[in-house]
């Protein structure tokens, strides 16, 4: 009786050894890659990479013996099928990855071509974790370089993470949905993709190599745009409109926007408050380019215009000879207000967001402008 559980531990024991014999190898070749700076720097996620072999105990992700699921292969597809998704290929180590060095790898012994299979393995993270980032945040985004995402977790995302859900899962189609903006109008292009990139269409995409680029552009642009709520508004500067969008229901507004000298910037930002009959104060550029030659040129000026001249202590200041030339001589000493009501530049209404341009959302009193098809005229 006593000899069966010592049976029983060795047997244990055996078993336990030989599978982690095989595991060192593989173990040994992945840290010896994450150790050699030269291949880390051939990699687009190298931190995120080694957070997803750590968890995994340095073993393969892709290259497992008998996986339920074909997940590599549905990965690579999505890798290889990229433009489906307004993305490029090229951008996902397409020369080392492909289906037939999967199918050869797997084929092959276990001891065979362990370092090929490591490198296999390691890009085939690298860039499903490339293509995950590129989804959410874009590839270009300006806020959010490459190595700042690779850090940290930016509003409780991390590629890394989603990827190991993905792969517990076996979900990768809902992970690569779950990437992508809420935006209507992202979704609206990519159903646009979809229904371009079937059998029958291919040569239409072909022929259009202008308005493609576009729509990527386009995509590109709104993966930038920090939000996954589905309350917003969208202002459309090139095409004069403004989206709200709220509880799946889309408001269209006509909008006038900068004029080429004066564009409106891109931007995002959320709402902080709203104005009603709100007093106009003038931005200190406007103040100092457009009213003050024309203070100095016009004595009625500010009078016909409703506005009032206020000090660095915020008094009104009394517009006569002696002022003018106080203000003239130190302009940035002072700054213009319109009171409110029907001639107010800002109309009835105003909705202020912080940002660095000085940008506002408002109404104006020349209702005019909305019948215009041009309305790039602020």
């Amino acid at each position: 009786m006593k000899a069966f559980p010592s049976f029983t531990v060795i047997f244990l024991s055996i078993i336990s050894t030989v599978i982690y014999g095989q595991d060192v190898k593989v173990t040994n070749e992945i840290t010896s890659f994450f150790k050699d700076s030269l291949k880390l720097s051939n990699l687009n996620y190298p931190k995120s990479v080694i957070r997803c072999y750590a968890t995994n105990n340095y073993s393969y992700l892709w290259l497992d013996e008998k996986p339920k699921v074909d997940q590599a292969g549905i990965a690579l597809s999505f890798l290889m099928h990229a433009n489906r998704f307004g993305l490029l290929p090229i951008d996902y180590h397409p020369e080392r990855l492909s289906i037939e060095r999967l199918i050869q790898f797997r084929s092959s012994s276990t001891q065979e071509n362990q370092k090929e299979k490591a490198l296999f393995d390691i890009l085939m993270t690298d860039g499903f974790i490339t293509f995950i980032n590129n989804l959410h945040f874009g590839k270009y985004n300006p806020l959010y370089h490459p190595s700042y995402v690779d850090s940290i977790r930016i509003n409780g995302f991390g590629a890394d993470e989603v990827l190991s859900d993905a792969r517990r899962h076996g979900d990768f189609l809902k992970v690569v949905r779950e990437a992508q903006p809420k935006l209507k109008a992202y979704h609206d292009f990519q159903d646009y993709l979809d229904q371009s990139y079937t059998a029958n269409n291919v040569n239409n995409v072909m022929n259009s190599p202008d308005e493609m680029e576009k729509i990527l552009i386009n995509m590109e642009r709104l993966r930038w745009i920090n939000t996954q709520s589905l309350n917003y508004i969208l202002i459309n500067i090139p095409s004069y409109t403004l989206e709200f969008h709220h509880r799946g229901k889309v408001t269209e507004f006509k909008v006038v926007v900068g004029k080429p000298r004066t564009a409106t910037p891109v931007l995002e930002s959320e709402i902080s408050y709203f104005s009603t009959a709100p007093v106009w104060r003038v931005p200190q550029s406007i103040f100092l380019n457009e009213i003050l030659p024309e203070i100095l040129e016009n004595n009625s000026y500010l009078q016909d215009h409703h506005y009032s001249v206020y000090d660095k202590a915020g008094s009104k200041v009394t517009v006569n000879a002696s002022t003018l030339k106080e203000i003239s001589k130190s302009p940035r000493q002072y700054s213009v207000r319109q009171s409110s009501g029907s001639h107010n530049a800002l109309g009835a209404i105003v909705f202020r967001f912080q940002n660095s341009h000085g940008v506002y959302l408002h109404d104006t009193p020349q209702k005019q402008f909305f019948n215009r098809n041009d309305r790039a005229l602020s």
